[in-house]
């Protein structure tokens, strides 16, 4: 009788983590990240917006489809809306179904008025744009997610991670046209661990492209991953993942389970009498089974939850780090109400100041921090990408030459970014103000130089990834209390691998005057691109002068003073006999180096720091200056420079930011 009891109370518990889990089922399926870039958007009520919600409902009513992809189109040009959405390969029509239904509602949540969006999840892929998606590879956004836990053996465990997905992907890509191009792989890794690997690619794509698609987003896990226990590559074409515990459906993909984690073989059944009622031993078994089997199924449903929620709270959208504290973005996230009380509502008194990218505004925390808020103009160029890329960036870059990021809000169309407050401005509040110049003798403007040196060497060489800021100016130097520079935003920064030099981009983006030759004219960008926009700084606090103040242009007329042998008639008047005529040569020696045609022949920003700060470095003497202008060919030289738009023919593997890194916004 208490035997019996027990096993009514077994059932019970077992019932009761069954729905459990059937409950954290029904929750939804597992967001992973979404974007959607704000520089196309529509307005409500429109012939769009109608198209988007009869294409949305085209693509719920598709998800019984074997293949688990569907694609088309919604509308007449010019209000087409393409859209499509992808399975995870594994999964039943039945989880296929419930994944896009919560997406179609998710999407338009998440991205209420822009018409390129993109949705995540564990089950499925969901996209949607005013362009043609179909049968084309699109790696932008590509976003890479990781496990924090680390693995032992990392350099064998990397080399298995790259056979495993080699293999997987040959199958996906091999699939016939029209079926799931979707493959798996399972290796032992030790005794005890074994790596499980997965890809797929959207079926529209050819083997070549899915190939292709595929051995790009494999290629960046080393640089974002390595070592890692778990991680995966998105991107709207393909993807690509691993683990170390079996995260897709072993039954479905036809794989054999790994052997350690294989339970014993049931025992043989035993044989008794036909009359069982008289048979004590199956009495027994007939009710201790059922306990058995309740408890073994109870166990298995908490381990399974339990692995869930630890899945969840170690990804984290891969961020910079240049130590060992793990930061998520959701930690350093603010309400906007919060936001709202510290600037007052966002009064005119707090208002600091207005950039290209909308306002800032000084404000206080509850606990009586300062801040400086910067809310983002609704028709600011700058997009959901560059707003993430600010702050994944700045999160984890610290240096006492970069402004610290404290927190950002999204919140509805409110984008807004929470740094230190700064008490004395930009540098060029004072650099180009006539009653303010003064205030910086050559003491702080040679500290000036040198500290943006060392913020722009550690951005280059010191931090994780090398990161190109691509718009290094005076209104983006920041001076604390004591007049210590810091370099402010990164929405335009991009982050190259280890081992890259250079990219190009037909997107050219920066501040005309700042930027460097091949950069504006070609779209090439790399070190030396800010190597130049730094030399420009160089000259201008030397002069006190805004490079563009001139007939032709600053560069030019400090160069004709140079090879006249009369540099330091450039220099600041209000400086003149109060300065270190060596340090001033020094560092108009230097902005010529700087800003020099050849991006070679410029030094790296390590050369640089050390010739400022010491004085045996020998310096080659500079060349001609890129942009330099001798009077006839003056103004047509300035218009061909001005061409900002025109693309580049050339193309080079997406690193993460704009593959992106990540997902921000200011300016």
């Amino acid at each position: 009788m208490l035997t019996f009891k027990f096993s009514l109370a077994s059932v019970f518990v077992f019932s009761l983590s069954f729905r459990i889990i059937i409950i954290s089922e029904a929750a939804g399926p597992t967001y992973v990240y979404h974007s959607c870039p704000n520089t196309t958007t529509f307005t409500t009520n429109t012939t769009y917006h109608s198209n988007l919600n009869l294409l949305l409902s085209s693509l719920n009513s598709n998800t019984t489809r074997k293949n688990g992809f569907y694609n088309t189109t919604a509308g007449q040009n010019p209000n087409t809306v393409y859209g499509l959405f992808l399975c995870r390969g594994d999964l039943s029509t039945q989880v296929c179904q419930d994944c896009v239904t919560f997406a179609t509602r998710d999407i338009v949540q998440r991205c209420p008025v822009e018409k390129v969006a993109f949705i995540w999840y564990d089950e499925c892929l969901l996209r949607y744009s005013n362009r043609s998606i179909f049968s084309i590879i699109e790696q932008n956004p590509m976003r890479a997610l990781y496990n924090t836990q680390n693995i032992t053996q990392q350099d064998r465990f990397n080399k298995l991670v790259a056979e495993t997905m080699k293999d997987a992907t040959a199958k996906a890509a091999s699939a016939i046209s029209g079926a799931k191009k979707f493959g798996t792989e399972v290796a032992n890794f030790t005794s005890f661990q074994t790596l499980y690997s997965l890809v797929q690619c959207t079926p529209d794509l050819s083997e070549a492209d899915c190939n292709r698609c595929l051995r790009q987003a494999i290629a960046y896990l080393p640089a974002c991953c390595s070592g890692k226990q778990g991680a995966q590559v998105l991107t709207p074409s393909c993807s690509t993942r691993y683990e170390l515990y079996p995260f897709y459906n072993l039954k479905e993909v036809a794989a054999p389970p790994p052997s350690h984690l294989f339970l014993s073989p049931p025992p043989p059944p035993l044989i008794g009498p036909k009359d069982k009622s008289h048979n004590p031993s199956a009495i027994i078994i007939a009710i201790v089974a059922p306990i058995a089997v309740s408890v073994l199924l109870f166990v298995l449903g908490c381990c399974f939850l339990s692995r869930r929620a630890r899945k969840k709270q170690n990804f984290t959208i891969e961020e910079e780090n240049d130590g060992d504290e793990i930061m998520t973005i959701e930690s350093l996230q603010y309400d906007f109400a919060t936001i709202e009380a510290a600037t007052s509502m966002f009064t005119e008194d707090n208002k600091l100041g207005a950039g290209g990218f909308g306002d800032v505004y000084k404000g206080t925390l509850p606990n009586g921090q300062e801040i400086a808020v910067k809310r983002l103009s609704r028709s600011s160029g700058q997009g959901i990408e560059e707003f993430k890329n600010e702050v994944i960036l700045v999160a984890k870059l610290q240096h006492r030459n970069l402004v610290r990021l404290l927190g950002f809000c999204l919140e509805g169309e409110e984008k807004i970014l929470i740094y230190e407050f700064v008490p004395n401005k930009s540098l060029d509040c004072f650099l180009y103000d006539l009653e303010k110049q003064a205030q910086l003798d050559w003491t702080q403007r040679y500290k000036i130089i040198k500290g943006i040196a060392r913020g722009t060497l550690y951005l280059h060489e010191d931090s994780r990834f090398k990161i190109i800021h691509r718009d290094l100016k005076a209104n983006n130097i920041l001076l604390d209390k004591n007049m210590n520079p810091k370099i402010s935003d990164f929405g335009l920064a991009r982050i190259f691998g280890v081992d890259q030099t250079h990219a190009n981009t037909n997107r050219i983006v920066g501040t005309y005057g700042y930027m460097s030759p091949e950069y504006a004219m070609h779209g090439q960008f790399s070190t030396k691109s800010d190597v130049y926009s730094f030399g420009v700084l160089i000259l201008e606090i030397v002069t006190g002068k805004k490079n563009g103040s001139f007939s032709g242009d600053l560069m030019s007329y400090v160069w004709k003073k140079w090879k006249d042998g009369m540099a330091l008639d450039v220099l600041d008047p209000t400086l003149r006999g109060s300065c270190s005529r060596n340090e001033v040569t020094r560092c108009i020696h230097i902005g010529l180096l700087c800003v020099q045609q050849d991006p070679a022949e410029r030094p790296t920003m390590a050369t640089i720091v050390l010739m400022l700060s010491s004085r045996s470095v020998t310096q080659p003497l500079p060349k001609q200056p890129g942009f330099f202008f001798d009077g006839r060919r003056e103004q047509n030289t300035v218009t061909k420079e001005v061409q900002l738009d025109q693309p580049t023919s050339v193309s080079t593997p997406l690193p993460v930011d704009e593959a992106s890194i990540t997902e921000v916004y200011p300016r």
